[in-house]
């Protein structure tokens, strides 16, 4: 049975009714735990009732990521290639609708933007990432962006549409490590109104992408939601039956969750429909630590230097670093469209020396690579 199947069982107004029932003895329940955690325990710690009890999280997080990791930070850096874009996401800046002017990089920009990128820091693992422009820049253009970087980093993965299980095969062995792919909100009812056209309006199809990467071997799959399209706590706990699934039934492959939360952009006032406060944000990079002590859990520069540098040694174990957020931003272009806005805005040696400031080191390539 595939996820897609299971996601109507588990159903969206139960999940989030279960949520706000938990209770303070069922979340000190969890927090005593040691193993063996279930989303049920999950849904105990992102729930109202364990918001007082912050701190104890924290501190489980932080040791249960230390034992895993030790004190390392991953740094990665995303390339953008091309903000062209069939979508019509109403949260996006790439929204085919918006008026911007839309840019695929050439095998040789492409290449300066590397030689950019590996002049502000001495960046191993790089993220390829695209609109969705199948015709254009799909799987024939992926491979050749992969095998044109190949040579300057050690692990690279991609953040872009959807593939074919033989395309993620055919990346794979083109050089791809990890594939990153953010369902943006489990909520099938809704998941229309802010994907309306393109092929990401297909609920099923970007859902069941996760399936075709674990069938087609790719080492390593990050999921993620949007936050600010539905209620947080719900599809967090959507998502962590979603972690539990695949790696029940794709036991080899490594796994990583993301944080995005909703930033300013180009196109339509779409306004987020759930704000969450920083204390929500720890809150929940807390409970999947304590839920998952392995799966790796990645801060993006969408949030401000303040809460990266202290998420640094509570949980996270992944940061970007001088991020452009759009195609040529490194040395091709000055500025077209970013997709979101950053908030971090630190060259990757101030965030370096913010990271050794705390006790911990850098690993400038893929965590999991590093340790094979």
């Amino acid at each position: 049975m595939l996820y897609k199947e299971l996601i109507d069982e588990y159903g969206w107004n139960d999940i989030h009714s279960r949520i706000l029932r938990k209770t303070t003895g069922e979340v000190e329940q969890a927090l005593n735990k040691n193993r063996r955690f279930t989303v049920n325990d999950f849904m105990a710690l992102v729930s109202p009732a364990a918001a007082p009890c912050l701190e104890q999280m924290a501190v489980l997080s932080r040791k249960y990521t230390q034992q895993r990791f030790g004190k390392t930070i991953q740094f990665y850096v995303p390339l953008y290639l091309t903000n062209s874009c069939m979508n019509h996401c109403v949260y996006c800046g790439f929204n085919h609708n918006n008026d911007i002017k839309r840019i695929i990089l050439t095998d040789e920009q492409i290449l300066q933007e590397v030689k950019a990128i590996k002049n502000i820091g001495d960046f191993r693992h790089v993220l390829l990432v695209t609109g969705e422009n199948p015709r254009d820049a799909g799987a024939d253009y992926i491979e050749n962006a992969i095998r044109i970087v190949k040579p300057y980093f050690s692990s690279i993965s991609i953040e872009v549409q959807p593939l074919k299980e033989e395309e993620y095969k055919r990346l794979t062995n083109a050089g791809l490590n990890a594939v990153y792919c953010y369902q943006e909100t489990y909520n099938k009812q809704h998941y229309k109104t802010y994907h309306p056209k393109g092929m990401k309006s297909k609920f099923d199809w970007r859902l069941d992408a996760f399936d075709r990467m674990g069938k087609a071997g790719v080492h390593k799959v990050g999921l993620g939601i949007l936050i600010g399209l539905e209620d947080w706590r719900t599809d967090a706990s959507m998502m962590a039956f979603h972690l539990r699934y695949l790696q029940k039934t794709y036991w080899q492959t490594k796994y990583s969750i993301s944080f995005p939360r909703m930033r300013p952009h180009e196109g339509e006032a779409f306004q987020p429909n759930i704000v969450m406060s920083d204390k929500e944000l720890a809150q929940l990079i807390f409970a999947f630590r304590i839920f998952d002590h392995d799966v790796e859990l990645a801060l993006s520069t969408r949030e401000d230097k303040s809460f990266r540098d202290h998420m640094t040694t509570l949980g996270i174990t992944s940061l970007s670093a001088g991020s452009k957020t759009d195609p040529g931003g490194y040395a091709v272009y000055k500025k077209e469209l970013e997709q979101f806005a950053i908030n971090d805005d630190r060259s990757p040696a101030d965030v370096l020396s913010a990271v050794k400031s705390q006790g911990y080191e850098v690993v400038w390539k893929d965590w999991d690579l590093s340790l094979q």
